[in-house]
């Protein structure tokens, strides 16, 4: 890239951006990005939205269905919830101790899941 072609910083504006090795800084405000274009998902943590990822590395979304992995044990039910099971419409939340899915599984009714134990269907 040439002096002219840099973009402005996009923290200052400033136009007097200049390139270090793959990084573009900004010598005002002492920002730096990368000169690549981000990924979607890399573009939503950068704008400080927090992005959920199933266990094989696909984005989730409120209102997706997943597929639980693996068998889960759950407390107060003689028999768990087991591999294969198909989770509709799930809500992403801050949830405790990394359960960061909201949903109603049938048969058990309302948990939390964690994200590492589901893909996306």
């Amino acid at each position: 890239m040439t002096d002219t072609a840099l973009p402005p910083c996009p923290k200052c504006s400033g136009a007097y951006t200049y390139e270090m090795g793959a990084l573009l800084v900004c010598p005002e405000c002492g920002n730096e990005w990368s000169a690549a274009p981000a990924a979607p998902a890399e573009a939503a943590a950068d704008a400080g939205e927090r992005v959920v990822k199933d266990a094989v590395g696909n984005v989730l979304a409120d209102g997706d269905t997943v597929t639980v992995i693996k068998g889960l044990k759950v407390k107060g039910s003689t028999s768990g919830i087991k591999a294969g099971t198909k989770v509709r419409n799930i809500r992403l939340v801050d949830g405790v101790d990394g359960h960061d899915i909201d949903c109603k599984v049938e048969g058990f009714g309302p948990m939390q899941l964690k994200s590492s134990v589901v893909r996306k269907a």
